[in-house]
Formats: C-alpha cells, structure tokens, sequence
C-alpha cells in the first residue's frame, strides 16, 4: 500500500505580502493534491491521507477573517477522519498553525515559527523538519527562495524515508499572475523525477530569468556598441535584416519586440523597451553561439 506522505513548508511574507507552500514527496504529481494558496488570505498544506477539502476551505475561513489556528481547529472538528490528516496552515497575517493527527506514520510532526509551519510525515525522522525551519529562518531573500532552500535542506536531511518522487512550489500575491490577471505568482511542479526537488530548484532559476523583474544596474541602455551587438545578435538569429549600424531606428525596434515576444521575455522586458536586462542579453547571446554551432 502507498501511503500519501510528503513534507512540506508553509509561509507567509508580510513584507511582499506574498504566501507559498513547497512541497516534496514519494508520491505521483504531489504539487496537484498538497499546496493551496490565496493571495491576502493564506496558504495551506493539506497531506497524509489527503482531505483535499481542507485547502478551498481553509482559505475561505481566512479570507472572512478566522486566524489560521482557528482556520484549522475547524477544519479537524468537521472530519471524523481528522487523526489521519496532516495540516499546515499560515494567514496573511503571518499566524502560524500545524496538527499530525495520531493516525499518521511515522515519524510524523511539525513545527511553526514566525510566520511559518513546516511538517511532515513517514520521514527519515525529526530532523527532516528540524532542518526546514531552521533553514527558513536563516535564509535571506524572496519567499520562494527561502521556501525552496528549506525543502532541500529536508530533503539533505533525509526527506521522506521511502525516497523521491514529486515536488511543488506556489507562491501567491495580489496581481501576481502573468499579466497581473491572477494571484499565482509563480507555480512549478516536478510530478515525476529521480531528485525532484533538485529540478525544482532548476525550474525556479529558469523561471526567475523569464519572469523576475530585473534589478535597476542590470538595465542596459540600447546604444553604441551594446546596440551595435544586438543587431548584429538578432540578423544571426532571423530577427533582423537591416545593417549593423547601432541606430535605434524602426527595423530595429520591431526586430527587437519580435525578439523579446518570440523568446517570452514580455513579463520581464516591455515590448517597447529601448534597454536590455543583462541576464537576457546573455541569454541572446549563448542562443546565438548554439545557433551558429
């Protein structure tokens, strides 16, 4: 029999006011049953032998208002089954709340801090948990980032005893979706892998260059021979067939939008910049290497 286990992590940023839940475990696409998330409400973690039910309810409580304590003492009170569930919970007010009912396997527990409620359940032991939240509370930098260094550091510690198979991070903020439609920030799941929570990792940097706001120094203006490089860059790669002539002209500016749009750069580079994020102007640059071979 395979008992749905997993550890997980979650926690709120009240700076950014941003909530996120991460997630690893031996067991199919763990990212689609474990991690819930509303932005301003909270974020839940609903695992060992999974009432699913918990996450939509538990963000409804504490979008009316109830702390994530009491969120979770009345999700238990309405399941008879509530010895076999394993539950974190964090509001948006930076309440923290974890239960592992008596029915789960071990070693099976949790444990919160400031902001935050890390647990789990058939682990290699304690220290498993131990580790994430230690690891969380040391860690500087965006929530995803510290969320991500907390499982791998469970992960180093054991994880979960029977091995690897899935691992999920969400992340939430107001307008934090793509176009500012939705709240789902970033949403990255590994649902079959031999070291899942290692290509997470992976994900999460490949997703950091398409959709991370760049940082003021690493915006560099089009001109002279940086824009020189770029028409150059983009007439090898099919963008653009006008001269190397660094003029901030018409066919360069519509090469450069076709660029930024056919490479999905849009969240991170507006259509119509005349600069270049950094990263991406590497990024053009190793795609223009493999293309010349």
């Amino acid at each position: 029999m395979m008992y749905p286990s997993t550890y997980s992590i979650v926690a709120v940023d009240l700076a950014n006011g941003e909530l996120g839940v991460a997630v690893a475990s031996k067991f199919l696409a763990v990212g689609a049953v474990v991690p819930w998330a509303r932005a301003g409400a909270g974020a839940v973690a609903t695992q060992s032998y999974a009432n699913v039910s918990y996450g939509p309810r538990g963000l409804d409580l504490m979008a009316a208002g109830v702390s994530a304590q009491e969120a979770l003492e009345q999700l238990l009170a309405d399941d008879p089954d509530r010895e076999l569930r394993q539950v974190g919970i964090v509001d948006g007010r930076g309440g923290a709340a974890t239960f592992t009912g008596s029915g789960c396997h071990a070693w099976a527990g949790g444990r919160t801090g400031p902001g935050y409620a890390a647990q789990g359940n058939i682990l290699a032991g304690p220290e498993v948990v131990d580790a994430m939240a230690e690891t969380f509370e040391s860690t500087q930098g965006p929530l995803a980032a510290r969320l991500l260094a907390a499982l791998a550091a469970g992960d180093r510690a054991g994880g979960d005893r029977r091995g690897r198979q899935s691992a999920a991070l969400l992340v939430v903020k107001e307008r934090g979706g793509y176009g500012g439609y939705t709240d789902r920030f970033i949403d990255l799941r590994v649902d079959d892998h031999v070291d899942p929570v290692g290509e997470l990792q992976r994900l999460y940097e490949i997703w950091r260059l398409y959709f991370e706001k760049p940082a003021p120094e690493d915006r560099l203006p089009l001109e002279g021979a940086l824009l020189v490089e770029l028409q150059e860059l983009m007439h090898l790669l099919g963008y653009y067939q006008g001269p190397a002539h660094g003029q901030w002209d018409e066919a360069t500016r519509q090469a450069y939008a076709t660029l930024i749009g056919n490479e999905n750069f849009e969240e991170r580079i507006p259509l119509d910049a005349d600069w270049i994020d950094r990263n991406v102007l590497e990024y053009v640059r190793d795609l223009a290497r493999r293309r010349q071979g």
